[in-house]
């Protein structure tokens, strides 16, 4: 018996945003908010802000589109973040909850499967917009799946390849013979789009993967998986429900420091230590797992990366194979979809599964917030 991945699934938001839709946007708000506080910036007390160009976008990296669930008011100068409704819990269905459940449909289709067919689905993302009761488990209940379980997982920008090695290790365990691995991402809500440093980098996607034990392998065979993670704070979004409580607290003299209750939970980055950082350990962490399973860098015909940065991309593609290495090994989606989170590697994954041959190898690997890493080996059936 062995565990494949016979499936895939991609659902697309409606609404694009280019570039220059979004420079537009934030040199608005640039200009409003140095003429609002002209006074203080003539004084020396506050900075005035810096605009922004698509250029300036692309050369820092790669990206010249984003995908996302609303666009008018991260368009805004005044609003800059989604404009999403409230829905009803138990009367409708939750719009993290309506992606996975496209995805998961198109991914099922991908494999010939029907709902049923499942004993598991797995809801691996950096965000959830509840804590309780699972997204996982209303999926679950959207697609009719009868029986079995579901559950929501978070690595960051890691927990899909950390999801489809959960996965692979219940059917290995027997827990469970086919699994959904499901990745939402509504990344536009934990953006702070007023961060010149920041506001291009994400966008909206779902994604989905179906993992079966079959003793006819088809899709592509699961070798196995290689697993890291190490504290570091220079990628955070603390927003979380114990907020209510420290803002309480913030109003005392206890707290002085939190003044932005909001804001300062949002998405915040340390770029360029996490590109010193994270790129290095990555490719060791591949290296190391080729080595353990006595593969050649040579003998990998595609990476599946995480689709964070271009230049960390090409960084870990030349580290890994050698400098001279042919950038299809490492596809790219960045510019069109931007940084998905965890959905990147699986939207090239869908994208580039069937340009490889039977026997070829190659290796989905994701990088982000913990720090995490996570590597998983596969060859084409």
């Amino acid at each position: 018996m062995t565990t494949c991945i016979t499936g895939t699934g991609l659902y697309i938001p409606p609404y694009s945003i280019s570039n220059e839709e979004l420079v537009d946007s934030f040199n608005k708000y640039v200009e409003n908010y140095n003429a609002k506080h002209a006074d203080e910036i003539a004084a020396g007390t506050l900075t005035a802000l810096e605009p922004s160009s698509a250029a300036f976008i692309e050369k820092v990296s790669g990206i010249k589109s984003r995908y996302v669930m609303e666009k008018d008011g991260i368009l805004d100068p005044e609003i800059m973040a989604p404009v999403i409704p409230y829905r009803h819990l138990g009367e409708e269905l939750s719009i993290m909850a309506e992606m996975g459940t496209a995805a998961l449909k198109d991914a099922l289709a991908d494999a010939g499967l029907e709902a049923n067919d499942l004993d598991g689905i797995i809801l691996a993302c950096s965000n959830f917009q509840r804590t309780y009761p699972a997204v996982a488990i209303e999926i679950q209940n959207a697609i009719g799946m009868i029986g079995g379980f579901a559950y929501d997982m978070n690595v960051a920008c890691s927990a899909a390849t950390f999801g489809l090695s959960q996965a692979h290790g219940s059917i290995v365990s027997g827990l469970a013979k086919r699994i959904a691995v499901v990745n939402v991402e509504i990344t536009s809500a934990h953006l702070n789009w007023r961060n010149r440093d920041s506001h291009f980098i994400f966008g909206d996607v779902a994604t989905a993967s179906i993992v079966e034990e079959l003793d006819t392998p088809k899709g592509y065979e699961i070798l196995n998986s290689k697993l890291f993670t190490q504290f570091s704070t220079n990628i955070k979004n603390e927003y979380g429900f114990m907020d209510r409580s420290e803002f309480l607290a913030a109003q005392t003299e206890m707290y002085p420091d939190i003044k932005e209750p909001v804001t300062d939970k949002l998405f915040l980055q340390n770029g360029r230590k996490v590109f010193r950082e994270v790129c290095p350990k990555v490719s060791e962490v591949i290296t190391e797992h080729l080595q353990e399973n006595d593969i050649a860098t040579s003998d990998v015909k595609m990476m599946w990366l995480h689709q964070a940065n271009a230049n960390m991309l090409d960084l870990i593609l030349r580290t890994v194979i050698g400098k001279e290495a042919d950038k299809a090994i490492v596809p790219s989606v960045i510019a069109e979809f931007a940084n998905t989170s965890s959905a990147s590697p699986m939207i090239v994954f869908h994208r580039y599964k069937d340009e490889l041959a039977s026997g070829d190898l190659g290796v989905i690997c994701s990088f982000g917030a913990g720090y995490s890493i996570g590597s998983v080996l596969v060859s084409k059936v």
